[in-house]
């Protein structure tokens, strides 16, 4: 049985295109096809609730089920992005004389792989220019020289360990919350909150409250185990988005890789790989079976 050899319809093309392996117009239009498709599906994704992180003290309390939800969603965009600004680097990309079909396809691929690098350069340069505005901005209540880095994630923490209803509204406590939440920070360390810091801090507390000793101890004990739960879980959520983030990044690179193939097959009007005419005659003999 001869074998039918697969070609592709001839293209002519200007020798000097040959000389040019990358084609930048293709890349930079596929990787801002990519960033704004992954734009797209990331605010929809946390509009509707599948965020791993927030700002809220309440997001600690989802159950690594919902993390595990948001991550796989991360993964998902990230196929669909990468797929459509591969699709797009090898679609418009100009074709050129060549007899070979595999140093086409090449070429194709290398063109999804440079929009998959630029929209990963994209991306992180605006997440890295976003949290150094965040962090450069210090909020209109509590000065930079007071910040801790404890405050965003024990910050409900911090509340209940200094409130007090007998304390003057115009005494500002900002000084003594930051060295608190430097505190805490070590209950999640193998040796915890050693026995000197725990003591001090159960002096602060009492001072600013007004509450006896043998209250403020409570409430620091009760303000240790809860930090040491809140860092836990910031600390998982954290594992999973990097496991997430990195997953969805070496996937989206094989998808802009694919894509670009398949845009590059499309625009010279060859047939389809072999895997997928496959898939679809199997699916073809699904359907005309009868169930």
């Amino acid at each position: 049985m001869a074998v039918e050899e697969i070609t592709r319809p001839a293209v002519v093309a200007r020798p000097a295109e040959d000389a040019l392996y990358l084609q930048w117009t293709p890349v930079i239009a596929g990787a801002l096809g990519a960033a704004a498709l992954s734009f797209i599906l990331i605010t929809f994704g946390v509009t509707i609730g599948l965020g791993v992180s927030s700002t809220s003290p309440t997001w600690r309390d989802a159950s690594a089920a919902l993390a595990l939800l948001s991550g796989l969603y991360l993964i998902l965009q990230a196929v669909a992005s990468f797929g459509l600004g591969g699709y797009i680097a090898g679609r418009t990309r100009r074709p050129y004389a060549a007899a070979r079909t595999e140093d086409v396809e090449s070429r194709d691929g290398f063109h999804g792989l440079a929009t998959w690098a630029l929209a990963v350069l994209l991306g992180a340069t605006l997440a890295a220019l976003v949290g150094a505005a965040g962090f450069a901005r210090p909020t209109a209540s509590e000065p930079r020289a007071n910040a801790s880095s404890a405050e965003p994630l024990l910050s409900y923490e911090l509340d209940r360990l200094f409130r007090s209803p007998r304390r003057a509204a115009n005494v500002d406590i900002g000084a003594e919350r930051a060295e608190a939440g430097r505190i805490l920070m070590t209950s999640s360390s193998h040796s915890g909150v050693n026995a000197d810091d725990r003591g001090y801090l159960v002096q602060q507390v009492a001072a600013t409250t007004g509450l006896s000793p043998a209250d403020a101890d409570k409430r620091v004990n009760t303000a240790i185990e809860d930090s040491r739960t809140a860092i836990a879980r910031s600390r998982r959520s954290a594992v999973i988005l990097a496991f997430s983030l990195a997953a969805a990044t070496l996937l989206g690179a094989v998808t802009a890789w694919m894509a670009a193939c398949a845009g590059g097959r499309h625009r010279d009007g060859a047939p389809l790989p072999e895997w997928m005419e496959h898939a679809n005659r199997f699916e073809q003999r699904r359907q005309t079976i009868p169930s």
